[in-house]
């Protein structure tokens, strides 16, 4: 159901948050040199790490979680509005070509739909019941995870997303850049990112934007450390799909297992280009069909597959 708040109780809430207040010692930063307005700003985002590290426990336990869903065959999915929805659909639209996963493992929904990310969908964010009808298709299950984004913590389409996945049985995370947002409360994981009034008065994509992307970088990126897609620091599920991505593969597999380019080519065309099946058969000396065999009996875990090998 859309939104039915008393515009007059809408602008009381909007005032007690953090993220919409006004700064009086910033009202004439329009009349600065544009240097001063620069230093402003940088100023201004290097707080952003620091709310971030308080909340890393937060962060972690959520994670934790969502890896051991996504470890049985879940999927992570983004719901948001604005800012916070295209922050949710750029993170998931990254990991098919940096962690080479299925489109469908990481989803990014945006309130108002994929033409929302270009242009303002009026009045999208404001519905519960337009979050539930974006997720009713999906199928959720238990071992899916939603993760409810929203700066302010109380648009709607975010909470009734939230609110949808536990009905289905799937983890909720609720990312939020104020205290005590009813996203966190309705989630089974609130991280809430408390980054202050923003330079420009309720411009949630600057401060509150940035935290938010550092968490949807954690969230997705730890995840596929824990889920084996890394070696290391190095991406070795990669997925080689132009020029930049190919002379990529072959560094990595270079940096992993010191060997010279031409048996680096032999190895990456033995493997379908498949970089971690690459490091495999030069480090365990062992054929394509062999390395994929082993990747698949650890699950994808290149170290595991290693010490398979090996013994």
């Amino acid at each position: 159901m859309t939104s039915t708040s008393n515009p007059r109780d809408l602008r009381a809430e909007l005032e007690s948050l953090t993220t919409e207040a006004f700064r009086p010692e910033l009202a004439g930063i329009d009349r600065l040199p544009t240097l001063d307005i620069a230093r402003l700003m940088n100023g201004e985002d290097a707080t952003v790490a620091g709310a971030v590290a308080a909340r890393l426990p937060d962060i972690a336990a959520a994670i934790d979680a969502l890896a051991e869903r996504m470890a049985r065959g879940g999927r992570l999915v983004y719901a948001g509005a604005g800012t916070a929805g295209r922050l949710g659909v750029l993170d998931a639209s990254e990991c098919p070509p940096t962690f080479n996963t299925d489109p469908s493992r990481v989803v990014g929904l945006i309130a108002g739909g994929p033409q929302a990310v270009v242009t303002s969908v009026e009045g999208a964010e404001d519905s519960r019941e337009l979050a539930r009808a974006d997720l009713g298709p999906l199928g959720l299950t238990p071992d899916d995870t939603v993760v409810g984004i929203s700066a302010s913590g109380r648009t709607p389409y975010a909470i009734g997303a939230v609110e949808y996945a536990r009905t289905r049985g799937s983890l909720t995370i609720g990312l939020a850049c104020n205290s005590g947002s009813p996203l966190a409360a309705a989630a089974e994981h609130g991280i809430e990112i408390v980054v202050g009034p923003e330079l420009l008065t309720g411009s949630t994509r600057l401060k509150a934007g940035t935290a938010q992307k550092l968490v949807l970088n954690m969230l997705s990126t730890i995840t596929m450390i824990r889920l084996g897609k890394t070696y290391g620091n190095l991406m070795v599920d990669v997925r080689a799909s132009n020029d930049k991505l190919r002379a990529r593969s072959h560094r990595i597999v270079a940096l992993a297992t010191g060997a010279g380019d031409e048996e680096i080519e032999r190895a990456l065309t033995a493997t379908a280009g498949e970089v971690k099946n690459a490091i495999l058969t030069l480090l365990a000396g062992v054929d394509g069909p062999t390395a994929a065999r082993l990747l698949a009996e650890s699950d994808g875990h290149l170290r595991a597959a290693l010490a398979a090998a090996t013994d």
